[in-house]
């Protein structure tokens, strides 16, 4: 057995999608003093008087936020292109936009035009909310069910590896001078470049090219490459199977998503934990960091290098996640990540109000945010984009991903926005508006998912059917879809437990 042609797919893939929308997480964080100096030297020379403090923090604020908004033009746009393109197709497409957006960031400072970087981080936003949906769809598609969460979790990991690259990158050293700031949005374009070389010649998702383009011989010829072997068919009997049992094999839209009484309860856990994703707090922890380290009495130019710790513990958590997750399961990671998160948000709390009491206490409030960041990566950093693959079957996968990636990117716009005037408002406690939400969702999830590792596709939107208070598989039905999962040639294709 040779995994590699998938280990390949699942890298490479993610390496042009979500480390790219993690790059630009964090890539504008060192060089925001170099690119509001731009904007206020570029105002001088076009109209001959310095730019007011008010427009040049409302035009970074654009700069910031307007990611965000291109990101839900990306997910509106996903369930139409995956529908044309495919799975692979999609993420193909998808690197013209990181390169359109790369030369218009690097350019914009010799050209004079701070419009085109907020075109730049618009059409990147595009990029990155295409490449959320897209990608946790490919790998789900492509993995066996035995290993579908360790080669989901390649989404989350290479997320953490964007930011982590992107700290680096900006440190003084190497990116981050008024010199050379530019340059770090040229990286853009290496990560889309190696994809558009490697992707091409791996295969498409096997499930997408039978179900939905017809094309048994080319799911066939998918399935031998990425399970290494010739004999697939018992991998195919499992996807027909998975087609009989769907009463419509059409692509569904979002209206009929919406209003199809099956899938209910699906819909309503993918809304909570994908909002719980971005509402828990993760984003928000890092306007404290930089003030709880300089509280802490570090010197303000060696804070870039001690924030780095971040970057690397989420990158650390998230590999940890991957390897565990076939052993412990997605719910316990999920309920386990939010519990700790309202926790250490609590404990942040306590410690923040203590701040200037103790000399010591900038100390524990720093390790509360790393211990925050990795709950955060434990499960709820990554297995929400897993979960969404999981729970709907083929022919509604399109329309739950792109209801998926309009919630995370409208709770992503909410918290940049709203955060700020929390921050004003109850300074410290702001932080308990996240433990309310980390409770909420954990009870949800304790009460309502089901566990969804080592199931089928099939199995996992069966186990919905007496919460949505539907008619289960008559016992003939079972017994025959059991029959023809229990004999998957998936079972063979177990690795071991310390491999992802």
């Amino acid at each position: 057995m040779n995994p590699s042609c998938l280990l390949s797919a699942a890298f490479f893939s993610a390496l042009g999608s979500s480390f790219l929308y993690g790059y630009n997480l964090s890539v504008v964080n060192s060089p925001a003093l170099y690119i509001k100096a731009f904007y206020n030297k570029t105002w001088l020379d076009r109209y001959g008087e310095p730019v007011g403090t008010e427009t040049v923090t409302l035009l970074w604020s654009i700069t910031v936020s307007i990611f965000a908004i291109g990101g839900l033009l990306g997910a509106l746009s996903v369930s139409l292109i995956v529908k044309i393109l495919g799975r692979k197709g999609t993420l193909l497409l998808n690197n013209i936009f990181a390169l359109i957006a790369s030369l218009l960031l690097t350019l914009g400072e010799k050209a004079k035009s701070f419009e085109m970087l907020i075109i730049g981080r618009l059409i990147i936003g595009v990029d990155s909310g295409i490449a959320l949906s897209a990608l946790p769809m490919y790998l789900g598609e492509i993995s066996p069910k035995h290993i579908r969460g360790s080669i989901g979790q390649f989404n989350s990991i290479l997320i953490c590896l964007g930011v982590f690259t992107g700290q680096v990158l900006g440190l003084p050293e190497l990116l981050g001078q008024v010199s050379r700031w530019n340059y770090l949005f040229s990286f853009l374009a290496f990560p889309a470049i190696l994809q558009l070389c490697v992707l091409p010649f791996l295969p498409e998702s096997p499930r997408y090219l039978l179900m939905e383009r017809r094309d048994e011989a080319g799911a066939e010829r998918a399935f031998q490459k990425f399970l290494g072997k010739k004999d697939v068919s018992q991998e195919l009997e499992e996807v027909h199977a998975e087609a009989r049992a769907q009463e419509n094999l059409r692509t569904a839209s979002v209206l009929q998503l919406l209003k199809n009484p099956a899938v209910r309860w699906q819909l309503i856990t993918i809304v909570v934990t994908m909002a719980c994703y971005q509402l828990c707090g993760l984003n928000a922890i890092w306007y404290y960091t930089n003030g709880i380290l300089q509280e802490a009495g570090f010197a303000t130019n060696i804070i870039p290098y001690i924030t780095l710790s971040t970057g690397f513990i989420e990158t650390l958590a998230a590999i940890i996640s991957g390897l565990m997750i076939e052993r412990i399961g997605r719910k316990p990671l999920l309920i386990f990540g939010f519990s700790a998160m309202a926790v250490f948000f609590s404990l942040l709390t306590v410690f923040l109000n203590f701040q200037n009491s103790m000399s010591w206490m900038p100390y524990l409030s720093y390790v509360c945010i790393l211990a925050v960041i990795a709950s955060f990566c434990s499960g709820p950093g990554g297995i929400p984009f897993i979960l969404t693959g999981e729970l709907f079957e083929q022919s509604y996968r399109p329309a739950a991903f792109m209801i998926a990636g309009i919630v995370n990117w409208l709770s992503n716009f909410a918290v940049g926005l709203l955060f700020p005037f929390l921050q004003e408002t109850l300074q410290s406690f702001a932080f308990l508006v996240f433990v309310v939400i980390c409770i909420m969702g954990t009870i949800y999830l304790y009460v309502v998912l089901p566990e969804t590792k080592n199931k089928t596709f099939l199995d996992i939107s069966q186990s919905f059917a007496k919460i949505n208070k539907i008619p289960a598989p008559s016992p003939s039905h079972e017994i025959e879809l059991s029959g023809l999962i229990s004999c998957s040639g998936f079972d063979y294709f177990r690795i071991k437990p310390a491999v992802s």
